[in-house]
């Protein structure tokens, strides 16, 4: 993926111009995915109930499968694991 983007933000005029680089360009949507789920684990952290501890643990577990299956999307895991058999020679 590709980290350039020729535009720089402007904050004053709220527009883009050349030169600006952000962050979040080059991030793999992967790695924004296990941000929310590292997230979601905090928020868990301080959660002050059971429900709501849980909801945010199922949240996070969620987060993680949509990285794990991003991966896969983008080529960078296989979708199964496959064992080889060997055979013996006789």
């Amino acid at each position: 993926m590709a980290c350039e983007v020729p535009w720089r933000y402007h904050p004053v005029r709220a527009i883009a111009e050349r030169e600006f680089r952000p962050h979040i360009f080059c991030m793999k949507q992967s790695d924004m995915f296990r941000d929310n789920a590292d997230n979601c684990l905090q928020l868990a952290e301080r959660a002050e109930g059971q429900p709501a501890h849980k909801r945010y643990l199922r949240m996070a577990d969620a987060w993680t499968a949509l990285a794990t299956e991003q991966d896969w999307l983008d080529g960078e895991i296989p979708p199964v694991k496959v064992r080889v058999l060997r055979t013996q020679d006789a």
